[in-house]
């Protein structure tokens, strides 16, 4: 089992787990020589008193842009959705624990329960949670890796599913919810496909939203910085809408499954 976070300072109320691959994790302001500009975005400053992370070695630190810089360590971070998103929401719900998990490049069979990522993810959650907080959310950007193959498409709801529903299980939270983004690339030929399933999913309090649209970066497979801070929006404006009336009570199974779509300006 995963150790308490060392620093005792913090205590985020509210902790949102990140995960999925590399989308999540943050490419945005990386170049082809796997640079980061180091340039950010005003929507995913840091603020000390309200938004934190929680580092590789278990610490609540304050975070700050990469996320993702100790957890995806095989690519260069940048730019990813969970600073917008923690600066959208902090002035609705209060001081935010953020807990990155997502590792670029990872096909869903490689978070099945029992995997090192998986049990990474859930280690990392119950380290969280040790000081009392509360995981309000699982935020997860996956699907790219898995354009790759037919056999990868057809089982994709169901492992999505049954990845759901282990989450689930193993922290004790039956109708955690869950914010999935239907993806807006993929690295072969069935990104619709994969799209599609993620969209058919039908669980309780799982609410998809859509980041067709949003803008590429010359790859066309990652999400510039300015398309990252408005996926983070995204994610903020489903969080409000569907999750955060319960915030003093918890989640329950009259929350349906919906799809969330939000206007890209």
């Amino acid at each position: 089992m995963a150790s308490a976070p060392e620093n005792e300072a913090f205590t985020p109320e509210d902790i949102f787990i990140l995960s999925g691959q590399s989308n999540m994790s943050g490419r945005g302001g990386v170049d082809k020589h796997n640079h980061w500009d180091g340039i950010v975005p005003p929507e995913c400053c840091s603020d000390p008193a309200k938004i934190f992370r929680l580092s590789a070695h278990l610490n609540w630190e304050m975070a700050c842009e990469p996320l993702h810089r100790d957890i995806d360590t095989k690519k260069t971070c940048g730019i990813g959705p969970g600073m917008s998103f923690a600066n959208a929401i902090k002035d609705k719900i209060g001081a935010i624990g953020l807990v990155p998990c997502a590792v670029g490049g990872t096909a869903l069979k490689e978070w099945g329960k029992g995997t090192h990522l998986y049990e990474n993810m859930i280690n990392r959650a119950r380290a969280a949670m040790h000081q009392g907080g509360k995981i309000k959310a699982l935020l997860w950007y996956q699907g790219e890796s898995d354009t790759l193959y037919k056999h990868r498409v057809e089982t994709y709801k169901a492992n999505m599913e049954k990845l759901i529903h282990n989450v689930r299980a193993d922290l004790y939270m039956p109708f955690l919810p869950i914010i999935q983004v239907a993806i807006a690339s993929g690295e072969g030929k069935y990104t619709e496909k994969i799209r599609q399933a993620q969209k058919r999913i039908d669980l309780p309090n799982v609410v998809c939203i859509d980041a067709m649209g949003l803008q590429l970066k010359e790859d066309n497979l990652h999400l510039t910085s300015e398309a990252q801070v408005k996926l983070g929006q995204m994610f903020a404006d489903a969080y409000l809408t569907h999750f955060a009336a319960t915030k003093h009570s918890s989640v329950h199974s009259s929350v349906k499954r919906s799809f969330f779509c939000c206007c890209l300006n």
